[in-house]
């Protein structure tokens, strides 16, 4: 992907997320940019394969930063924490209406958006929960795909607008609930600690406003 188009690809991103994306037309974004729309078609053929390729971006950008918080010098219990604290910050200005655009308008690209997430998530739980057994931190007797297939669930369920109002999910303190909840759930007597002293640590009141 050459820089140009990496380029309209996150400025689209940021459109869609302030503003949804049924009302955001291909004028809008040869506006926003400062480019033609001859330009814009340069690149894909129309706006369903542009909320296509924006949809992959978001997709993979969200999978870097994760993998980022990874690479630091910190145990399983710490690497979930920071997970949950990263949604937070990424959540601050997000707009339901994307996940609602893209179910009622591409509802096969929702059906793929859907399935990807559920795929690295379920697979990004089971690294951890094996990191956090070597570590000595989480019970060495669970089900292990069990639990992963639990949490995807969990958070799969709770972000359904049957469920729950999606605004009311992002909230904060309810993302952070649901992390620590999952690590209770799967922590050994040593992990609790661990726990409790981390949350004290990283003072996590600072992110529940």
């Amino acid at each position: 992907m050459n820089k140009e188009f990496q380029n309209i690809l996150e400025k689209v991103s940021v459109l869609y997320t302030k503003y949804g994306i049924k009302s955001v037309t291909m004028d809008d974004v040869a506006h926003e940019l400062s480019i033609s729309k001859k330009t814009l078609y340069l690149y894909v053929e129309n706006k369903n394969e542009l909320v296509s390729k924006v949809m992959d971006y978001m997709l993979d950008t969200g999978d870097c930063s994760i993998q980022e918080l990874k690479n630091k010098d910190q145990n399983a219990i710490e690497e979930l924490l920071e997970v949950g604290i990263h949604i937070i910050k990424a959540h601050r200005d997000y707009n339901p209406s994307i996940e609602y655009d893209l179910k009622k308008y591409y509802p096969e690209l929702h059906t793929k958006f859907t399935s990807v997430r559920k795929e690295r998530m379920h697979d990004a739980i089971i690294k951890n929960i094996q990191k956090g057994k070597k570590e000595g931190l989480f019970r060495t007797n669970m089900h292990t795909e069990l639990i992963a297939q639990l949490q995807v669930s969990r958070f799969l369920i709770m972000g359904s607008e049957d469920f729950m109002n999606p605004r009311e999910l992002l909230k904060p303190q309810n993302i952070i609930e649901l992390f620590i909840y999952h690590i209770r759930g799967i922590a050994n007597e040593k992990g609790l600690k661990v726990l409790e002293k981390t949350l004290k640590d990283i003072d996590i009141q600072e992110y529940l406003h």
